[in-house]
């Protein structure tokens, strides 16, 4: 009896011990697809002006309006920077762009001599992408990537060397899809993909991909060239040609990208994806032309400013599953930065111990929770007047700038030209007070100076 005992027990408890991998995996699937899906679209020079949500009258934007009632809605979104190229940097490695040497847009090695700069970002960066791919994300980059490739920068790193899995980009990148360069050049008449369907291509592109995921969870950025000039219009969707620097040609593009937008959201809902993907909509910088500063909103300036007008973006996160709609905050500041660790800890990815990045968590914003942000924020753009000749006075302003807390601090590197606001009383920048409010002034510009004397050199 003793001897049948002893076997039903070890049967008992080898079959326990079978079953246990087998719920293991299946805690790990189900952790696997119950964790959110993110695109991360960052729309290409659109001002807080472009859109309706936004009090902007550009354009009817029905689906990028009801994208930001689906969701919460920030009024006080910063970029990293006035300008492509280092406000993507940002982004992806959630740290100020100028620690990897990134000020203005990349072009030819010659350029970025003369601006003080690099010619790609260092692949030894962070990178959000490859910390959700270690996590196990499925990761892709569809559309603009103008962190380094094009022109005369040939040894450019790849994608995969940022984490991707997979990509489709255009001409300002390591990797160019063909369909989109037929020339050595941003577009031509001659791609195969004109210039009015690239979003909905890089829309396509985005859809299939989490379709052949379903396994596992994506992170997209999904990065159109809209609504960057030149604006080409679907040829007849108007009569007549337009010149692609005029207002009518951008009305045009940018109801079809609201369209894009729209295609985008409607898919995720046919594939039952949409209540389990955050959706982060954006701009890299502020709008160019302004057209009178309409694009602009209330704020001054535009890209290549470090006024308002060309840092202070338009800001939609949707997750229906967990973001209660119809939200708008207008208290909580957040900083490109943010959104690595934000996202990360939202998503359940750990990140490495040894991450130093510049931004703050601010999960809790995004989950409804309005708070002031603890961190300054810092911005850097024009090491020199090589460059830096665009926009010109007084458009122009000082190449450095902090926000902290209600006071935004501007000047020149060597201190001169200070500009003192109260951002929250005074969002438009209209009265400096740098005269009048002497102390605030000058801590604000020894933090300014220290910050900026903490960044690397360029290489000369």
């Amino acid at each position: 009896m003793k001897g049948i005992n002893l076997f039903k027990l070890a049967a008992g408890l080898w079959l326990v011990l079978q079953c246990m991998p087998a719920s293991g995996q299946r805690k790990a699937a189900a952790k696997e697809k119950s964790r959110p899906n993110v695109i991360i679209i960052l729309t290409d020079d659109m001002g807080v002006g472009d859109i309706g949500a936004f009090g902007g009258r550009v354009a009817a934007t029905p689906n990028i309006d009801k994208l930001a009632a689906s969701g919460l809605k920030l009024t006080q979104y910063y970029s990293g920077a006035p300008i492509c190229s280092p406000s993507r940097a940002a982004i992806l490695t959630g740290m100020q762009p100028g620690k990897w040497n990134f000020v203005t847009y990349l072009d030819k090695k010659s350029h970025n001599k003369d601006a003080g700069q690099t010619d790609f970002l260092d692949p030894q960066a962070p990178s959000m992408a490859r910390f959700f791919k270690d996590a196990g994300y499925a990761t892709g980059h569809f559309g603009k990537w103008h962190m380094g490739g094009g022109r005369d920068v040939t040894e450019a790193p790849k994608f995969d060397q940022y984490g991707f899995d997979e990509h489709a980009s255009t001409y300002e990148s390591p990797e160019p899809d063909p369909a989109l360069t037929a020339t050595n050049w941003i577009w031509s008449d001659k791609d195969s993909i004109k210039r009015w369907d690239r979003t909905a291509y890089f829309v396509d592109k985005t859809l299939d991909f989490m379709g052949r995921h379903k396994d596992k969870p994506c992170f997209i950025n999904l990065w159109p060239d809209d609504v960057h000039t030149p604006w080409v219009p679907r040829p007849e969707t108007d009569g007549s040609p337009l010149k692609p620097q005029e207002e009518a040609a951008l009305k045009l593009v940018l109801e079809e990208y609201d369209k894009q937008i729209g295609r985008l959201i409607d898919g995720l809902k046919e594939r039952g994806l949409f209540d389990n993907t955050i959706i982060i909509f954006t701009s890299d910088n502020g709008a160019l032309p302004t057209f009178g500063g309409s694009r602009s909103g209330m704020f001054r300036g535009s890209k290549l400013s470090l006024y308002e007008g060309g840092i202070r973006m338009p800001f939609i996160v949707t997750w229906p599953e967990k973001i209660p709609a119809g939200k708008t905050d207008e208290r909580s500041e957040l900083h490109a930065t943010d959104l690595l660790p934000t996202l990360a800890t939202l998503c359940d990815v750990g990140l490495p111990a040894e991450y130093q990045g510049d931004g703050a968590n601010r999960a809790a914003v995004l989950m409804g929770k309005s708070s002031l942000r603890k961190k300054d924020m810092f911005w850097e753009y024009g090491r020199n007047n090589i460059a830096y000749a665009y926009p010109k006075i007084p458009a122009k302003s000082p190449q450095l700038a902090v926000r902290s807390g209600e006071w935004k601090l501007l000047m020149d590197h060597d201190g001169s030209n200070a500009e003192l606001y109260n951002i929250l009383k005074d969002p438009a920048e209209k009265n400096n007070v740098a005269a009048g409010e002497e102390k605030v002034r000058e801590t604000l510009r020894v933090k300014l100076l220290t910050w900026w004397k903490s960044l690397p050199q360029p290489k000369s």
